[in-house]
């Protein structure tokens, strides 16, 4: 299942990165090979300074070798031996109308000593952070969210629709990050699913990625703004930085496990702002939207 999930994203990462250089139209990525001497490696791929994208990056990453002892305690195991591999994305567009995305979808395994295998679980999903709120944008990309869980069974769609709106939240502002999307972890052996059925829905999901984003992308990025709207854009990616440092788990995996630091801090994005206690005109745009990321809404029409 490794090698077959592994294979998967490395072609998915082509398919993406090229789909992105095609929409940017101005910069290509540039692609950083790097090994990790505990053991493994990965392919990152980053695109600054573009005609749509100010910055992004699609890394893939395979690692293995000894758990470290803070994720030891973090997954409650003991001396154990892993394997981790994933594709992580982050764009970062240059224009406040088009919405930051991520997405992330990985495979885990653990094994004892001897090398047998103890636990295996797939994870990732995909979010959407706006700066202007263009409800068609949202409704459009959670209806492809769901309509890519609906095949493999009935609620993973509200159920990992939750767990991204409790997950990208941030608890110190009492507010979501962005207005959401999938989340998912831990997707184990289940007496109604095996891992190919996993690996099935994971993959799909995947797959449904670009469907997702790229028309907002195409609707929204010749739109003209103003430079107060530009403002608080970078007002608003400091929050998302908030998130990346203080909650994020992928980050603190990385962290604690010797990742590479240019790959994980990829995520953040070129130019943000922390004003003082700034707060929007009322009925602006901007209190607009957040008001719908202090209270997480349904976007599908559709729900059950």
């Amino acid at each position: 299942m490794k090698n077959k999930f592994y294979d998967y994203i490395c072609q998915l990462q082509n398919t993406i990165t090229q789909a992105f250089e095609a929409i940017d139209g101005k910069c290509q990525f540039k692609e950083d090979l790097w090994e990790r001497k505990e053991g493994g490696g990965g392919r990152t791929r980053v695109i600054e300074n573009g005609g749509v994208f100010e910055k992004g990056g699609v890394n893939v990453s395979a690692v293995h070798g000894p758990l470290a002892p803070a994720m030891q305690a973090y997954f409650k195991v003991g001396d154990v031996d892993f394997f981790a591999c994933g594709l992580s994305l982050v764009m970062h567009p240059k224009s406040p109308m088009v919405p930051t995305v991520h997405a992330n979808w990985r495979y885990f395994e653990m094994y004892d000593k001897a090398g047998t295998l103890v636990d295996s679980w797939f994870g990732g999903g995909l979010d959407l952070t706006p700066y202007y709120l263009f409800e068609s944008d949202v409704t459009h990309f959670h209806e492809v969210c769901k309509t890519a869980c609906d095949s493999h069974g009935p609620g993973l769609y509200q159920n990992y629709k939750k767990q991204c709106d409790d997950y990208f939240y941030n608890h110190h502002r009492n507010e979501a990050r962005g207005v959401g999307g999938l989340f998912f972890d831990y997707l184990k052996i289940t007496p109604e699913k095996n891992m190919k059925d996993w690996f099935n829905f994971v993959t799909e999901v995947a797959d449904n990625f670009l469907t997702a984003y790229m028309p907002i992308v195409e609707q929204r990025k010749d739109l003209p703004y103003t430079e107060n709207q530009r403002q608080w854009q970078e007002i608003r990616r400091g929050r998302y930085v908030e998130f990346n440092l203080v909650h994020d788990k992928g980050t603190l995996f990385g962290l604690k496990t010797n990742g590479r630091i240019e790959s994980i801090l990829m995520s953040l994005p070129p130019h943000v702002q922390w004003q003082y206690d700034h707060q929007p005109e009322s009925d602006s745009a901007e209190a607009e939207l957040l008001k719908v990321l202090k209270s997480p809404k349904n976007w599908c029409k559709q729900i059950y």
